[in-house]
């Protein structure tokens, strides 16, 4: 019997390993393992979902879209949601962000 396939989800993958200085889930998993944090890749994306249903919270009552814990995972897995947080703190790292 061959292995399930997995889930693609509607808009892809997020992927931070092509990213300059981006870690996949494993290699995050490894160096926090290595600084004293037992850790396997599964916790690794675990904890950053989390980070990021944190961060879709506000957002979504911002713009008064279902904030059920449905709704913000499906935010905090969307890797264009992902993408667009990552700009967010490249830019204020330079400084770049107007208020």
């Amino acid at each position: 019997m061959s292995m399930p396939k997995g889930h693609k989800s509607q808009h892809g993958y997020a992927t931070v390993s092509g990213i300059d200085g981006g870690l996949d889930y494993r290699s995050i998993a490894l160096k926090m393992t290595d600084e004293g944090f037992q850790m396997n890749h599964a916790t690794a994306r675990n904890v950053f979902l989390r980070a990021m249903k944190k961060i879709a919270e506000p957002i979504h009552e911002m713009y008064n879209v279902d904030s059920s814990d449905t709704s913000l995972f499906v935010t905090a897995k969307d890797p264009r949601f992902q993408e667009s947080v990552m700009e967010i703190l490249e830019a204020g790292t330079d400084n770049e962000i107007e208020i």
